[in-house]
């Protein structure tokens, strides 16, 4: 490959920029827990076909991903995604960066734990969701500002207030986000959530209720059997071939549920019964979301992955907090994860600061409240 050819996991960045919209107005953040997801995605592809490239003379085309039906993600996110991928881990004063995350946790305390969470979630006074309504998610976030080639550099937090629709048919306008804050990207802007297609399809982009936009009405019709729901979860979550075990990308999705939706207690308890059944699921004694807020950890060992997620739970009552997202590796040739041995590097958190459901877009719980 000479020095005018692209890397697979250029052209795979490339591509991806291509299809994003060019005018900031169609640009819009993901709620934190598909935010860091989509990231993650972005930057397991574009690292396995970096690696496979270092070590093939004649690497295929890169496998295209993320591209219909796909939601819309801004040209920033993408090239921040890709930045944390080339970036060359913390060097020297990181300002508190550099973070380990895992603990002395074992398996079987996780499993304890997560018991411990179900049976919290039962006790939880969930109000049902009407197909007309929206699930709205008030969150702190912080992410990685670093630039291509660069040190990963956490941003400043900022509020990010989002509004996800209930209705159970296929639909192309999923919500709306809204930020506010120094780190903000679009701050006071009320920006649509959409999905988009590869250009000349004939298919509209709309996507149905299930696993990949999992409304309440979806939520309920999960089976509430731990056994059951681990097999459809199996059965049903994509994984990116040769980047991830099915077990990751189960423990991914549901963090995805757990963490950006409202569903039935017993649902709820199922879905972190399953976390316990899945290989590799440590406890993480001690864990801080973006606001601070300590807490108990559930992660998983993702040894294939380039990336660790760890989901927070409040001590006492067991409430679900917030997330860190950790860099588990260093993604240039002979490098090492960090500096002095440390082999993680905090990349994202966010904290869930309320969570309501609401009757229109762009409604705020206490307006709801008074209407009511």
């Amino acid at each position: 490959m000479n020095a005018a050819t692209p890397s697979p996991g250029e052209a795979e960045a490339a591509e991806l920029a291509r299809l994003l919209p060019e005018s900031d107005e169609d640009e819009w953040q993901l709620p934190p827990g598909r935010h860091l997801h989509y990231k993650d995605v972005l930057m397991h592809q574009i690292d396995h076909d970096t690696d496979h490239a270092q070590q093939a003379p004649a690497a295929a085309s890169p496998r295209r991903r993320l591209l219909r039906p796909a939601v819309l993600m801004p040209a920033a996110a993408a090239f921040a995604a890709a930045g944390i991928l080339l970036a060359t881990l913390p060097s020297g004063n990181t300002d508190g960066v550099r973070d380990m995350g895992s603990g002395d946790g074992s398996t079987s305390d996780a499993a304890v734990t997560l018991g411990r969470i179900a049976n919290a979630s039962l006790k939880a006074d969930t109000q049902r969701v009407k197909a007309s309504q929206f699930v709205y998610t008030r969150s702190l976030v912080q992410g990685n500002e670093g630039e291509l080639n660069a040190e990963v550099k956490l941003g400043a937090p900022y509020k990010q207030e989002s509004w996800m629709s209930q209705d159970p048919a296929p639909v192309t306008n999923l919500g709306m986000n809204r930020e506010s804050g120094k780190g903000a990207t679009m701050p006071g802007q009320d920006v649509p959530i959409e999905t988009s297609v590869v250009d000349g399809s004939e298919d509209s982009g709309a996507i149905p209720e299930g696993l990949e936009r999992p409304t309440y009405n979806w939520l309920a019709s999960l089976p509430t059997d731990p056994d059951a729901l681990l097999k459809k979860l199996y059965a049903e979550t994509q994984v990116i071939e040769g980047e991830e075990t099915k077990a990751q990308a189960v423990f991914d999705k549901i963090g995805d549920l757990v963490s950006s939706t409202v569903m039935p207690p017993e649902n709820a308890a199922a879905l972190y019964k399953v976390v316990a059944k899945l290989p590799g699921v440590t406890e993480v004694p001690d864990a801080v979301d973006a606001a601070g807020r300590h807490g108990i950890g559930i992660t998983l060992d993702e040894s294939s992955w380039a990336t660790r997620e760890v989901w927070i739970f409040d001590k006492k009552s067991f409430e679900y907090l917030g997330s860190r997202g950790y860099m588990t590796k260093n993604h240039k040739p002979g490098g090492k994860p960090g500096k002095g041995g440390n082999p993680e590097v905090l990349y994202g958190s966010s904290a869930i600061l309320e969570r309501a459901v609401v009757d229109q877009k762009g409604m705020e719980p206490e307006a709801a409240d008074k209407r009511g």
